[in-house]
């Protein structure tokens, strides 16, 4: 009998060990098929919040330092878009092959603030133009400046206050990018300083409105005009006929555009019944091609920014007779303007040359006068 129940309490002891075993194989098995979900689910969310896989990958990861690992899809746009810029207005590299001095840091400066403009910035209207003159170097003052972290410019030419006033404020802030509180907003379009309701147009959107107006010997900068518009039609007057009603007479054609513009003092008198000339800065288009950093270190005191654009971030491109920012450490290639920027302008006899100084002269002593700057044309 003992026997007997000692063999059924075998058995019974055996099928609870079998069961037992049975459960915790089970319980492990559910455990592991939920922890390798979980890992699998987490693993798959931190794919889907990584950056996607950008063209300028490599030259990012110098630039970005200590910026968040993982940029925004506008920033990588924004990288895109610089290095499609780099690309299509470099220059043979001689100089550029130095890197700027500080390079890097400043690299990160700008890209950290474009950063924090792009999330948390609000478009804004600008708080400084670039007013003029045409084929004066507006366009080198605007690339130069924008390096600045404290600047977000427009690249493009809106011509609001000339072509488009009738769109609204709102359309022209549309246009603008995003700026912190502490960053400057910019744009450029030469042509406004010619425009005579463009004074009026701009203080009725600020009074505070800061202005920069880059000019150049108006002679010069004649022959630089049309220079560019003989490359797009080549079948139009020569220059002397164009710029002479008579030219044994000496006698000028002032409604001739290309002469026009230079008749500074003309067009600032209307500037000044809007703005102050304290609000006025003017950028010598001569002094930005032998002292770039001197010029933009005028420009950033204007503009009331700490002086971070130096000769350090200049080399002198040669093939184009102008200057050119070196390139930062984070890029393989220097920073020029385009093609059409300095383009060898067309050979004008000497004689003609003569007649249009003393055509400016009396406009030229009388800006002088008014501006408190000899631009030395003379």
């Amino acid at each position: 009998m003992a026997q007997r129940f000692l063999s059924s309490t075998h058995r019974f002891s055996a099928r609870f060990a079998f069961i037992f075993t049975v459960s915790l194989s089970c319980t492990y098995l559910c455990y592991s098929i939920i922890f390798c979900r979980g890992t699998i689910m987490t693993n798959q969310g931190y794919e889907g919040k990584r950056c996607p896989p950008s063209k300028t990958a490599g030259g990012a990861k110098k630039l970005l330092g200590n910026v968040d690992n993982c940029a925004s899809l506008e920033m990588r746009s924004a990288l895109d878009e610089t290095a499609a810029a780099r690309r299509g207005s470099t220059e043979p590299r001689d100089q550029s092959k130095v890197p700027a001095a500080s390079g890097s840091h400043w690299a990160d400066m700008k890209l950290r603030n474009m950063t924090v403009a792009q999330k948390y910035g609000n478009k804004k209207l600008p708080n400084a133009l670039i007013v003029g003159v045409k084929k004066g170097g507006t366009r080198a003052v605007l690339e130069f400046i924008r390096i600045h972290p404290d600047v977000r410019a427009l690249g493009t030419e809106p011509h609001f206050f000339d072509r488009n006033y009738d769109r609204g404020l709102d359309w022209y802030r549309a246009l603008m990018p995003r700026t912190l509180d502490s960053q400057i907003t910019l744009e450029k379009t030469p042509s406004y300083f010619v425009t005579r309701e463009a004074p009026r147009r701009i203080t009725s959107m600020s009074h505070e409105t800061k202005l920069i107006v880059v000019v150049r010997n108006p002679v010069t900068r004649a022959i630089s005009d049309y220079t560019q518009t003989l490359s797009k039609k080549p079948d139009i007057p020569t220059f002397e006929d164009l710029a002479f009603k008579n030219r044994s007479q000496g006698l000028v054609d002032t409604s001739w555009n290309a002469i026009r513009i230079g008749m500074y003092i003309l067009h600032l008198e209307n500037w000044l019944q809007y703005f102050r000339l304290s609000q006025m800065h003017f950028v010598s288009g001569e002094r930005l091609i032998t002292d770039p950093a001197g010029e933009m270190g005028r420009v950033q005191d204007f503009l009331g920014l700490k002086r971070i654009i130096t000769d350090k971030h200049f080399y002198f491109n040669r093939t184009k007779g102008f200057p050119c920012l070196k390139k930062p450490e984070s890029s393989s290639q220097p920073r020029c303007l385009g093609k059409s920027k300095g383009r060898t302008h067309v050979q004008i006899d000497r004689e003609v040359i003569e007649q249009l100084r003393e055509f400016y002269r009396p406009f030229n002593i009388k800006f002088y006068e008014t501006v408190g700057q000899d631009f030395k044309w003379d």
